[in-house]
C-alpha cells in the first residue's frame, strides 16, 4: 500500500511469517520516510501479497478517507472508517483485507529517522497504546492539516538541498507525530476509564440483576450519568446497558428453568418479575420461546 517499486529482499522470519524492510524509493534520495495516497496494486515486496500475514520493520500510519476497512493487527481485527487512523509499529504482525478498498493517506517511517528525544516524546514504541484511533472533529482537523503539510514537504524535493529537505521533513513529521501520540495516549486513558466504568457496572448487575433492571438506577448508584454509562458499556461490549442487563436476566432464567423444578411463576419472581405474565412476555421477546416451551425442549 505504500510502494509500487519496493525493495527486493526476502526478509523471512524464523516462524514462517515474513518480515519486510522499509520500502526504499531511489527517487526519494534515501530519506527514511514516505507519505502518499493509499491505493490498490501496492506492496512492500513483489512476492508478498499484503493480504497475507506479515511483519514490517518500520512504522505505518494510515488515515482513512472512506470505509469500513477491516485490518488485522497482532491477530486482532480492527474496523476503521472515514476519519480513523491505524498505527502499526515495527515488528507487529498484520494483514490487509482483500475485500476492502483502502482510501486515504499512508505514512511509512523507518526506525532511526527521528532523534531519540523525539522518539521518546512521541511514544513511537508504546506497544501498549491502541493501534486504532478515532479522533474527534477538532483533533482530526489538526492531524489532517499536519499530514497534508508533511506530504507537501515530502513531495517538494527540488526546492532545498537534500540535507535541508530531510531536516524540514523531520520537523514536519515530529509535529504530526506529537499530535498523533497525544491522541493515542488520550484514547488509551479514555479506554481505561471506560473499562473501569464498565467493570463497576458489570459487578453491580451481577449483584443486583434479580431486583434491579433500571439503567438509570445503576447509573445513579454508581455516580455516573446515563450517557457515560451507555458509552462505557457500548465500548466494552457493543451493547446498551439495558441489553446487557436483559441478557443477564435471561441467562439466569434459563438456568433456573433448565436445572430446577421451580414453577415458572417462581422463576420469574427470582429474576425480578413478580407478575408471571410479564415474565413470559419478557422471556419470549428475548428468546422467541415461552418459558414452558424452553423447559420442555430440554427435557
Amino acid at each position: 500500500m505504500a510502494d509500487r517499486h519496493p525493495q527486493h529482499g526476502d526478509g523471512r522470519a524464523g516462524d514462517g511469517i515474513r518480515t519486510f524492510p522499509f520500502p526504499v524509493e531511489p527517487g526519494a534520495g534515501g530519506i527514511g520516510m514516505r507519505v502518499g495516497p493509499l491505493g490498490t496494486g501496492r506492496t512492500w515486496h513483489p512476492d508478498a501479497p499484503l493480504d497475507r500475514v506479515h511483519r514490517i520493520d518500520f512504522h505505518v500510519v494510515m488515515l482513512f478517507d472512506d470505509g469500513p476497512v477491516h485490518h488485522m493487527i497482532d491477530f486482532a481485527e480492527y474496523e476503521a472508517t472515514a476519519g480513523d487512523l491505524l498505527w502499526i509499529r515495527p515488528g507487529q504482525v498484520h494483514r490487509f483485507s482483500r475485500a476492502d478498498e483502502y482510501r486515504g493517506t499512508v505514512l511509512a517511517m523507518q526506525p532511526g529517522f527521528l532523534p531519540r528525544a523525539t522518539v521518546e516524546a512521541t511514544g513511537l514504541y508504546r506497544y501498549d497504546l491502541p493501534p486504532l484511533l478515532r479522533p474527534d472533529a477538532p483533533h482530526l482537523a489538526g492531524l489532517r492539516a499536519a499530514l497534508t503539510h508533511l506530504q507537501r514537504e515530502y513531495e517538494d524535493s527540488a526546492t532545498l538541498p537534500l540535507s535541508l529537505h530531510t531536516a524540514v521533513l523531520r520537523h514536519a513529521l515530529t509535529a504530526f507525530l506529537l499530535r498523533l501520540a497525544h491522541l493515542a495516549a488520550s484514547s488509551a486513558e479514555a479506554g481505561r476509564r471506560t473499562e473501569s466504568t464498565f467493570t463497576l457496572f458489570r459487578d453491580a448487575v451481577e449483584r443486583d440483576f434479580a431486583t434491579n433492571h433500571s439503567v438509570s438506577a445503576y447509573a445513579d448508584a454508581l455516580g455516573y450519568s446515563r450517557r457515560t454509562l451507555v458509552r462505557a458499556v457500548r465500548a466494552a461490549t457493543g451493547e446498551t446497558p439495558k441489553g446487557f442487563i436483559d441478557k443477564r436476566v435471561v441467562l439466569e432464567a434459563k438456568r433456573l428453568l433448565a436445572h430446577t423444578e421451580l414453577p415458572i411463576g417462581r422463576v420469574g419472581a427470582a429474576v425480578g418479575f413478580p407478575d408471571p405474565a410479564n415474565f413470559s412476555k419478557f422471556f419470549h421477546l428475548h428468546t422467541g420461546q415461552t418459558p414452558a416451551g424452553f423447559r420442555a425442549e430440554l427435557r
